[in-house]
């Protein structure tokens, strides 16, 4: 892999872990989501703007219907990854949605998009899957029914995760939406579509904001900075290497729930982060 484009998503992978580490603080469902969601659209706003204003190219009705089609997938995946958050451990929904996002964009991008990273390229993919795998099975503090929740929400949102994983690449690619255009549309489609949810619940929103401004701002803000270094990187390496790539962010997420939560089988956790890290170096070096 390009060494800039691993730089670019081993710094997303820090900031994503700190990210959920601040959501699964939370316990606000789909008005939490479209507090942080409205944090990061009006942050863009000023970017879209510039953005677009020094853009070569004139604006097309693709790069709408991209940015709502993102839209969509993300309001989807902020509400169920929220939901597994609110049921599970973070070392059980974090790692599960991070590995299987991965594998499947691996799986559609060699089988449908004809993409060929390279025998070690796919080792390194595998590798990082199976590392998850280990993380996941380390146990949880909840019953047996929270754990089965867990597992479920975890695998819905990584299925999620690739989906829109594989919608990023093709519009940032194929269809030429300069990054930054299109994750602010997205931004602002977000928090539209979650707008009437907020609505028919102004007090759940105010007390959200007024016990968890933090949380609100640590994800609103941290997560687009994370999500637009990995559309740059997706703009110069192949899907099949970045999707799985990012999930580095595991390790970091794995270790902060360890040592900030205090969830339980930090050995097995720790096994499983050093099976990802040498899933990352094949990646760096197919």
């Amino acid at each position: 892999m390009n060494t800039t484009a691993l730089a670019m998503v081993l710094v997303a992978a820090v900031v994503h872990a700190a990210w959920n580490l601040a959501a699964k603080r939370v316990s606000g469902g789909p008005r939490f989501v479209w507090l942080y969601y409205t944090v990061s659209a009006v942050a863009m706003l000023p970017v879209i703007a510039v953005a677009l204003a020094v853009e070569p190219e004139r604006p097309q009705w693709t790069w709408l219907v991209a940015a709502l089609v993102t839209a969509v997938l993300h309001v989807v995946y902020g509400i169920v990854l929220q939901r597994g958050y609110e049921v599970g451990d973070l070392s059980i929904v974090y790692p599960l949605a991070r590995g299987t996002g991965p594998l499947v964009s691996v799986l559609v991008a060699v089988t449908v998009l004809g993409e060929r990273p390279g025998v070690l390229g796919l080792i390194g993919a595998f590798l990082v899957v199976g590392g998850v795998l280990v993380i996941s099975l380390g146990g949880s503090t909840g019953d047996a029914q929270a754990r089965r929740a867990g597992v479920f929400y975890g695998i819905a949102t990584g299925v999620v995760i690739a989906a829109y994983t594989l919608w990023d690449a093709h519009s940032v690619t194929s269809l030429g939406v300069p990054p930054l255009v299109y994750f602010g549309g997205g931004a602002i489609g977000q928090s539209i579509l979650l707008a009437p949810t907020a609505a028919r619940g102004r007090s759940e929103i105010k007390r959200l904001w007024r016990d968890h401004r933090r949380e609100v701002l640590i994800v609103g803000l941290a997560s687009p900075a994370g999500y637009l270094l990995v559309l740059y990187a997706l703009r110069i390496a192949p899907v099949s290497l970045v999707a799985p790539a990012r999930e580095l962010s595991i390790v970091f997420g794995g270790v902060a729930a360890w040592l900030v939560l205090r969830e339980r089988n930090a050995v097995r956790r720790l096994a499983g982060s050093l099976v990802v890290l040498a899933g990352i170096a094949a990646i760096a070096v197919a």
